[in-house]
């Protein structure tokens, strides 16, 4: 890791109608960890045209207000579950979520609250962030639910679990999670998940084996790194989303890759990463492939 790299803040997005204790425990947690700045902002979005027309001003600093306090609110939790973490805070004048990825071009990652909206809201309203700023960050986002125990209390013997499919976006996840594992002195287990497919023609025990191998070979490398690491690895039969939210039910967070570019936003972010938004019950760290890296 460079300096610079080392340097980059995990990025809070604060929300003034559910700022939320929860997603602001785990943002300062994770920077108090990693020996990282936190940054929160709160995006103010643009005034609507009816808003301009009676008082957009006024309208607008009550609402600049709003956030303010909210930051300011996050903020005082942040320091007082780590006194000396470094802690800043801005509102950014723009909708939330194109707000949010461009603070993510400069950020070690991005953690969200999530209000529980349903599948269709995060994708279509306006007022969604999951679902764009995990498709389109230019870093890991983590949404961690406001239903969690803001208290984080960890299990007596905490896991991480990764989701591998071997797409460079999954091999990108595969070295977060190992980071994430060795900062809070957590397990790490490796999952693949196989559909069924049911056809006399398909060899059941070579497809898995098959899979087992490619399974160790995606985390090989990384664990040479991380000699200390308890790593399992574990090729699951049945429907990702669901196995995946099964396997980390008690886990500190899951991780897994993200598709990659073009097209509709949940399109974008591919099916097991959004349907794990929904499903998971701990946090979901959406990782992106490399920049570098066609798809």
């Amino acid at each position: 890791m460079t300096s610079a790299s080392s340097n980059r803040p995990i990025v809070l997005g604060v929300d003034a109608l559910a700022p939320g204790a929860t997603p602001v425990a785990w943002a300062a947690d994770e920077a108090d960890l990693g020996g990282r700045p936190l940054r929160l902002v709160h995006a103010l979005p643009p005034t609507s045209q009816d808003r301009r027309a009676l008082g957009a001003e006024q309208y607008r600093e009550e609402l600049r207000e709003r956030g303010r306090r909210a930051l300011d609110e996050a903020a005082a939790l942040a320091l007082r579950r780590h006194p000396d973490l470094s802690v800043t805070a801005a509102v950014a004048e723009d909708v939330a979520a194109p707000a949010l990825c461009r603070e993510s071009a400069h950020a070690a990652f991005v953690v969200l609250g999530s209000r529980g909206l349903n599948r269709l809201e995060e994708v279509l309203s306006a007022s969604s962030v999951t679902v764009p700023v995990s498709a389109q960050a230019h870093c890991p986002v983590v949404v961690v639910r406001e239903a969690e125990d803001a208290a984080r209390e960890e299990p007596a013997e905490p896991y991480v679990v990764v989701g591998v499919d071997g797409s460079p976006s999954s091999a990108a996840a595969v070295e977060f999670a190992f980071d994430l594992a060795t900062r809070h002195r957590a397990a790490l287990h490796a999952v693949r998940v196989r559909r069924s497919r049911r056809s006399a023609q398909v060899d059941e025990d070579a497809a898995d084996e098959e899979l087992r191998q490619l399974l160790d070979e995606a985390t090989a490398g990384r664990r040479a790194a991380y000699p200390d690491l308890t790593l399992t690895r574990a090729v699951l039969l049945g429907h990702p989303v669901e196995e995946l939210a099964r396997a980390s039910e008690h886990a500190i967070g899951v991780v897994v890759g993200r598709r990659g570019r073009g097209g509709f936003t949940g399109m974008r972010l591919g099916s097991v990463p959004h349907g794990l938004l929904h499903r998971a019950h701990c946090p979901v760290v959406t990782v992106p492939a490399p920049p570098d890296i066609g798809h």
